[in-house]
């Protein structure tokens, strides 16, 4: 069976409510031979990712960059990862009440340089979530588990 590894850090209620977007669209009952696994950013390890087949990343825009959660999770499994993973597909989802123009660079540029590849487009959400915030990230979720199906 495939495994989908959503790393998030979930500070907010706003975060939350994507997170389970995403979740919800990663487990719909269409979706076949993928389990599903979510990590905090803070417990997730380079072990759950070298045992997974894709990934959901999620993270709160904090002062223009990614959590201090999501970079000690790069810092942690970087090198650990980096010869076993190349090419692993990826999505993002990233909330900010200003900008979220740095915490997307941020985690793409580690995300290239860990060799993985963007199976999704980025959902960034500014501000409270709106339904199409919450459909973007169901369907973030669902095309990242409906890639990894056999």
């Amino acid at each position: 069976m495939a495994r989908l590894l959503i790393v998030h850090h979930t500070p907010s209620p706003a975060t939350s409510e994507l997170l389970d977007a995403v979740v919800r669209g990663a487990s719909d009952p269409e979706i076949t031979g993928v389990e599903v696994v979510r990590r905090a950013a803070l417990a997730a390890t380079a072990s759950d990712v070298l045992s997974c087949d894709g990934l959901v990343l999620g993270t709160p825009a904090n002062i223009g960059y990614m959590s201090g959660a999501l970079k000690h999770f790069f810092d942690q499994i970087y090198y650990p990862v980096l010869d076993d993973t190349k090419g692993r597909p990826y999505g993002l989802y990233v909330h900010g009440n200003l900008g979220t123009e740095g915490a997307v660079r941020a985690v793409e540029s580690i995300a290239d340089g860990l060799g993985w590849t963007k199976a999704a487009a980025t959902v960034e959400v500014s501000g409270s979530p709106t339904k199409d915030d919450l459909e973007a990230c169901w369907e973030l979720g669902g095309t990242l588990a409906a890639t990894l199906m056999a």
